[in-house]
């Protein structure tokens, strides 16, 4: 599978951005698909995931701010973040199947 996000930015706290990831190579129609993200030395953070079903599930840092959903452009999935603080500045990754894709740089100053 073949990922890629886009979509960051850099935004004052209490803003919204919106990801997207967009896939190809999956032989599913609807791949689970994961994304995380990554500050400077750390490892990579579960943000958010959406089954195949359409089950979501939210790391609890991120949980009532952040929505995942299937976009209706074709085999692309958004991460629609809202009320950002400093502390979701990170590079966000998507991921399905043990791939990631190249990130995407998110910033909020305070």
């Amino acid at each position: 599978v073949q990922l890629q996000a886009s979509g960051g930015g850099s935004v004052q706290a209490g803003e919204s951005l919106r990801l997207s990831c967009t896939y190809s190579g999956s032989s599913a129609s609807y791949p689970p698909i994961n994304w995380y993200r990554q500050t400077p030395g750390n490892q990579r953070d579960f943000v958010a995931a959406i089954g195949g079903s359409g089950m979501t599930l939210y790391a609890p840092s991120v949980e009532g701010r952040f929505t995942i959903g299937r976009a209706d452009a074709k085999n692309t999935v958004f991460l629609q973040m809202n009320d950002l603080k400093p502390e979701d500045t990170a590079v966000y990754y998507c991921n399905s199947a043990g791939q990631y894709g190249q990130g995407t740089l998110v910033t909020v100053s305070s």
